[in-house]
């Protein structure tokens, strides 16, 4: 997606051609390694941003495997390349999505850890910690791979939708379901007061009056007994990546709930208004703010055909800029 993006930039075929096979054999590698049934999905245990594998088929990774099959198809046409069994896996990857992993209001995850190619033992990292609470290194079968978040609502559910759009490929899945995931995600894990609120892990990214919006909830039940680690946090990058999201589907108001939130944590006060702090001084996810420009300013530069969009989601006058 961030190679497609490239080129919209650049407006250069030659880019894209001269990493043309290397975005091919990565996409490939992809496909036979995590989705080696050719369903559309990533089944079979995937790393991820939260540290652990995700165990089956869920709407945050299978998102960026849609949006990254879409662009090859992209790419393909841009430089003459085949590209009909890449669009024949895309469009199994969108109806997967939409079919399977969207529960009438917000994607989620199906766990599954039977019937995969993959050997990995389950829980093989489990401390003692972990199983005086769930005994899943000895009952696998009953309760399946720790850190998975289910039927949870998570705040990067369809991040790779988000990608996608600012990445100029527009909407890879059925918009209004997406808009339903967000403002879903807007309904259920913002909070404006986490005073009542356990949070394990690292409670000084957001805590006390202050609000935010967590990484995953679940508000239909199904909370697993340990789910990822991180799920109860506030990531900044995360709610930029949600707030830009629903600011380009139109929720300006919504969006803006989640900026506000973000920016009166970050005031100056308490923390530094430059540094917003994850795992260390200065985390570049924090930089997914840019996207609140594109978002608000609808302003979009193509190089390849020069043509300059501008689509704000401001009503009035307003000042911005453009970077080509």
């Amino acid at each position: 997606m961030k190679l497609y993006r490239e080129y919209l930039v650049l407006g250069d075929s030659g880019f894209l051609e001269e990493y043309y096979e290397k975005a091919k054999s990565s996409i490939d590698y992809c496909i036979s390694t995590w989705d080696t049934s050719r369903e559309g999905a990533l089944l079979e245990p995937h790393h991820n941003t939260y540290d652990i594998e995700f165990w089956g088929a869920d709407g945050m990774c299978t998102s960026f495997y849609a949006g990254a099959l879409k662009a090859i198809v992209e790419i393909s046409k841009v430089i003459g390349k085949p590209y009909a069994e890449y669009e024949e896996l895309y469009l199994k990857s969108k109806n997967y999505l939409e079919e399977k992993l969207y529960n009438g209001e917000f994607f989620i995850q199906i766990t599954q850890w039977t019937g995969l190619k993959n050997k990995l033992k389950l829980n093989e990292e489990a401390s003692e910690i972990d199983l005086t609470v769930i005994d899943a290194a000895k009952n696998e079968s009953e309760h399946g791979p720790k850190y998975q978040y289910g039927t949870g609502c998570i705040s990067d559910g369809i991040v790779g939708c988000w990608l996608a759009k600012v990445c100029g490929l527009g909407d890879i899945l059925d918009s209004e379901k997406i808009v339903s995931h967000l403002n879903a995600i807007h309904k259920y894990n913002l909070k404006t007061d986490l005073r009542n609120h356990a949070n394990p892990q690292r409670p000084g990214y957001a805590l006390g009056d202050e609000g935010g919006l967590l990484l995953c909830t679940w508000p239909n039940g199904g909370k697993p007994l340990l789910p990822f680690v991180y799920s109860d946090e506030v990531w900044t990058g995360i709610e930029y990546q949600v707030a830009s999201h629903l600011i380009l589907m139109g929720e300006v108001e919504k969006g803006l709930d989640i900026v506000r939130a973000c920016r009166e944590r970050y005031d100056g006060a308490k923390r530094n208004p430059f540094d917003e702090y994850e795992c260390g001084h200065w985390y570049a996810r924090a930089m997914a703010s840019y996207a609140l420009i594109e978002s608000l300013s609808g302003v979009r530069y193509d190089a390849a055909i020069k043509k300059l969009s501008v689509n704000p989601k401001i009503k009035g006058d307003f000042v911005s800029f453009i970077c080509t």
